[in-house]
């Protein structure tokens, strides 16, 4: 059942409430997650919510994507599931084994990088 919806581009100032109530105009309201950011404290500009149905979720989508709401327009679709298991970080980047690049001729051997390890 797709009744979970992505919002996205909101302020962040909004707050648990004022999202709920915007979304009751289209449907009765099950669950709201704003998400946060753990450093600030504040709203990071996107959420999530809950439809009672899916019907009342697609109602949602009609009236409120690209409506204004606290001075913006949102942006409103079906949330996508995310992939079970794995989470958590990305990979290294590519670094394998064998050292860095060079750096510019600094250290005993004329690679190095300066700072910490020589190069050898």
């Amino acid at each position: 059942m797709n009744n979970r919806l992505y919002v996205g581009n909101l302020s962040y100032g909004v707050t648990t409430d004022s999202l709920r109530a915007c979304f009751a105009e289209c449907g009765e309201v099950t669950d709201t997650h704003v998400v946060m950011d753990r450093e600030t404290g504040r709203a990071r500009g996107f959420a999530f919510v809950t439809m009672n149905t899916e019907a009342e979720a697609n109602n949602a989508i009609a009236q409120l994507n690209n409506a204004m709401f606290e001075g913006r327009p949102l942006r409103v679709n079906i949330a996508e599931e995310r992939a079970r298991g794995g989470g958590g970080g990305g990979g290294g980047g590519g670094r394998g084994f064998g050292g860095g690049g060079g750096g510019g001729g600094r250290g005993p051997r004329g690679g190095g990088g300066g700072g910490g390890h020589r190069g050898w």
